[in-house]
């Protein structure tokens, strides 16, 4: 089964502000890890929201919004797909993650359905 593990944003890197070079070290020993392990697909960074759009449907109408967009907690910062067995060994994956961010922050996992879940 594939996870994506979304790395929730921050105000610091809603900001801007920029990984340390010790963080960017640690995270790249992370995915060399995951590559090794067969685990991880596809992942990177997002820039932040001020960078971005939204567009909201509603029937046939469609609205823009262009960023930032406020409270950052709901807000992606960056993301992977993973393939593994189990929501628990995705849980014990990213236990093992280096903190994303230089603040507290959260990682979120979701399960990605497969073609099988529709039939």
């Amino acid at each position: 089964m594939r996870f994506m593990i979304l790395v929730k944003a921050t105000k610091d890197s809603e900001a801007g502000v920029m990984p340390t070079p010790q963080l960017l070290e640690d995270m790249g020993r992370f995915n060399q890890e995951l590559m090794a392990a067969g685990i991880m697909l596809d992942g990177g960074g997002l820039q932040a929201s001020s960078k971005g759009a939204r567009v909201t449907f509603s029937g046939a109408d469609r609205k823009v919004t262009r960023g930032p967009f406020s409270n950052a907690a709901d807000l992606v910062a960056g993301y992977w797909i993973w393939k593994l067995n189990s929501l628990d060994e995705a849980i014990a994956w990213v236990k093992k993650c280096p903190n994303p961010m230089l603040e507290t922050s959260d990682i979120e996992i979701r399960q990605l359905f497969e073609e099988s879940d529709f039939q």
